[in-house]
């Protein structure tokens, strides 16, 4: 009889437990040991559970993925290439391969004093004591088997750490790559922004089109008094790979916090964002464009919590969807009952170009104090045949009309980014996932 989905990831757990960083740390032993644990009871999610009642993981639970070796990887020009390529001008670049830290493709530079960024195996082996409190503070609160997974398995990621009123000179660009088949990575990444300090991260992506890999990523943020942290996530997987990914963030007084995720990749992708405005005055902005095509599946799950008054949420999601493709939206707002003078406001706009494409779109508010300013709403439709119409009076062909139209519906999201570089790369992007090309202005 063959193994179960969970059997074989608890067989990998014990195969792979002696070379895991930090094996020789009693309470990280305990962690991963608690996470198995929780794992094996939890297992995968199921369509039963509401979280996951429109995205299936039952292709995940089949295959045999498996724990990838430890050793840096080997000369490779071709990836240097491509990695070469994939960076964005002007950032400090950490590269990961195959879910292990490269030093000799990164370029990270001279940071400012006070601002650490290091590989999470390298602290977790040299110096662990600064990482213990915030990878063990949701060993008994996992919102999925996935997470558990996660911290059962991490073997590497990226660690920066902000002193007070500090902050890189340039963004950071995390990069991750994937260039083997039928493997599976478990990153965990942990930023900790001290009392005004200022960072500007991207989270990027990638594997080698056409190859069957499983992406199992977490990013877990802290920020404290003031400080301000901007996270941007690219997905851009191979359409044959799993990616599913979860970005926890605390939010002390005055905090501001700036989402972006883009999700361009994956046959399946995952991602839930949970905000904590834990704190007085903290403010944070979601922003997401998901675009799909083929029989692609996409599924955002966000939440934010307001805990405390005076707080202030902005979310902003579209998506456009084409083929036979499904996506699925569900952002959750939640004003505490000692949450007065919460403003806090959400939308999901989504364009069909398909009628065999698919959108489940769920906007919920919970509203436990009475001095608020609360809003939500969801849109679904097609691209409108008056504006199609005008283009063609104008000499614009059927399908470039179409292209133009989607693009334009699309690009407002990428335009809201302040990180030039990031803009210009999703701008490209962009176009490449139009049914029709759209020439870059000149």
């Amino acid at each position: 009889m063959s193994a179960t989905g969970v059997e074989h990831y608890l067989a990998e757990f014990a195969r792979v437990e002696a070379a895991l960083p930090g094996r020789r740390l009693p309470w990280l032993a305990r962690a991963r040991q608690q996470a198995r644990e929780h794992f094996a009871q939890a297992g995968f999610p199921t369509l039963s559970h509401e979280d996951w009642k429109y995205t299936s993981v039952a292709g995940i639970e089949r295959s045999r993925f498996t724990v990838g070796p430890t050793q840096s990887g080997k000369p490779d020009a071709a990836l240097a290439a491509r990695i070469e390529s994939l960076a964005l001008p002007g950032a400090h670049l950490m590269v990961f391969v195959n879910g292990r830290h490269q030093p000799q493709w990164s370029r990270i530079g001279v940071l400012p004093a006070g601002v650490e960024l290091l590989s999470l195996a390298a602290m977790l082996e040299r110096t662990p004591e600064p990482v213990e409190a915030l990878l063990c503070r949701r060993v008994s609160n996992y919102p999925s088997g996935f997470a558990a997974l996660n911290t059962a398995f991490m073997a590497d990621g990226a660690y920066i750490r902000l002193a007070a009123g500090t902050a890189p000179d340039k963004p950071i660009h995390l990069l991750f790559v994937t260039t083997e088949p039928e493997l599976v990575t478990h990153t965990r990444n942990l930023v900790m922004a001290d009392e005004g300090s200022r960072v500007c991260i991207v989270e990027h992506h990638v594997g080698v089109e056409g190859l069957g890999y499983f992406t199992n990523c977490v990013t877990d943020v802290v920020a404290a008094r003031d400080a301000q942290v901007e996270h941007h996530k690219v997905q851009q997987e191979s359409l044959k790979a799993f990616h599913i990914a979860g970005v926890n963030m605390d939010q002390g007084h005055g905090s501001r916090f700036t989402s972006s995720a883009f999700a361009l990749g994956g046959g399946l992708a995952r991602a839930d964002i949970q905000v904590g405005l834990n704190a007085e005055r903290a403010e944070c902005s979601l922003d997401g464009l998901y675009m799909t095509g083929g029989r692609q599946h996409i599924d955002h799950h966000t939440r934010i919590d307001h805990a405390r008054p005076d707080g202030k949420s902005r979310e902003f999601y579209k998506g456009v969807l084409a083929g036979a493709s499904r996506a699925v939206f569900n952002g959750k707002v939640v004003v505490h009952p000692n949450a007065q003078h919460t403003d806090a406001h959400q939308s999901n706009r989504n364009l069909l170009l398909s009628e065999n494409a698919e959108v489940d779109t769920k906007p919920q508010l919970e509203i436990y104090a009475d001095d608020v300013k609360c809003s939500h709403g969801a849109t679904v439709g097609q691209l409108d045949p008056d504006q199609i119409y005008y283009l063609r009076s104008r000499g614009v062909d059927d399908a470039s009309a179409r292209a133009l139209l989607t693009f334009a519906f699309a690009a407002e999201m990428v335009n809201r980014l302040g990180l030039a570089c990031l803009r210009a790369r999703l701008e490209t992007l962009l176009r490449g996932h139009l049914p029709e090309p759209v020439e870059a202005p000149t």
